[in-house]
């Protein structure tokens, strides 16, 4: 019979599988890296500077650089043609290419169906939704418009068109919201396109247009500097930041247009996409280097900022939201009569 080992030989039997898994894994391949960019990123903005997406793009663009979150160089690029359809359809013909992405706003739906673009959101690769930004109707601060109620009844007392708002582009979602109010007031409004949010702000301000429907990060400024004066907010409830941001009043003071007659509630999304043909693992790493830029101090006093509704997502239940808005725009763009005469030029 023979003998247990010794506590010697215990260690040799337990060494030697220990040797032997080691020259295994010697042998074996090693494993493969996971996905990340070799070439500078492009980052598409399909608006005008100064503009809300325009504003979170370099915003990230800048948190990227200032933490070293990517090896390789985030760059911002603004292609605003037709609507922002130019750099929708740049960032479509860029099969493959995972170095391209584009910052999505309601334009996304709106502009191809403006243009009857053959373009849709399925075109692209969804990445992450960041957050929703909200609509605020605004007036200079000389203005004799103090409420809702005001512009509502100087809207139907004026003559038709007589009153001018101020948006972003031709066809796209201030127009659509100015046609909603047209609606709630029984009235004409003269819908005066800009290039940028920041433009419209600024042209309020200099009395060129009587209203906007600004997102509060685009205004802001404007308002801390005395220059305009927020009346409501286009959401079902008011917003959710408390601190004093000018002449003693909060975002969550604001009440909502709906509570004085005015039946809108229209908010837009801040998305990432990739180009077509993206993988799940190229997909994956711009997923979370954006879960790093909204795990940022920072993020969270931009949100504050511009009273972000902070709603995030990806995978299925993304794209779910993303077909459910799709079919929202369209219904309202055909009521608004702001879709291409060619019909069915934009699918899905």
């Amino acid at each position: 019979m023979p003998h247990p080992p010794t506590p010697r030989r215990w260690r040799a039997a337990r060494l030697v599988p220990a040797l032997c898994a080691g020259l295994l894994a010697g042998l074996a391949p090693p494993a493969q890296a996971a996905w990340e960019p070799t070439a500078p990123v492009e980052l598409v903005v399909p608006a005008g500077t100064g503009g809300g997406a325009d504003q979170m793009a370099r915003f990230i663009q800048q948190m990227v650089s200032k933490h070293g979150l990517m090896k390789q160089p985030l760059n911002v690029v603004n292609k605003t043609g037709n609507s922002g359809v130019e750099g929708l359809m740049d960032v479509k013909a860029a099969q493959g290419n995972p170095h391209k992405l584009i910052i999505t706003l309601s334009n996304l739906f709106t502009a191809p169906l403006a243009t009857g673009t053959p373009f849709a959101w399925s075109d692209i690769t969804p990445v992450q939704m960041l957050a929703l930004d909200e609509f605020v109707l605004w007036v200079a601060k000389g203005s004799p418009y103090k409420s809702p109620k005001d512009v509502l009844d100087a809207l139907r007392a004026s003559p038709a068109g007589s009153l001018r708002l101020g948006g972003t582009g031709t066809k796209q979602e201030d127009q659509l919201i100015s046609v909603l109010l047209e609606t709630a007031a029984s009235a004409r409004i003269q819908y005066v396109p800009f290039k940028g949010g920041g433009d419209v702000a600024r042209a309020l301000a200099a009395g060129e247009v009587d209203l906007t429907v600004n997102n509060p990060i685009e205004a802001e400024k404007l308002w801390r500097e005395g220059k305009l004066r927020p009346l409501c907010v286009f959401d079902g409830s008011k917003l959710a930041y408390p601190d004093k941001v000018a002449d003693n009043q909060s975002w969550s003071d604001l009440p909502t247009c709906m509570s004085f007659g005015i039946p809108v509630e229209y908010l837009m999304m801040r998305g990432i996409f990739m180009a077509p043909g993206a993988t799940p693992e190229q997909v994956a790493y711009y997923a979370q280097l954006l879960d790093k830029v909204r795990a940022l101090p920072e993020w969270n006093a931009l949100m504050k900022q511009g009273a972000y509704k902070q709603t995030t997502m990806a995978g299925p239940s993304f794209s779910s939201w993303l077909d459910r808005s799709n079919r929202f725009h369209r219904t309202l763009m055909r009521e608004a009569r702001l879709t291409a005469a060619a019909p069915g030029a934009a699918r899905n």
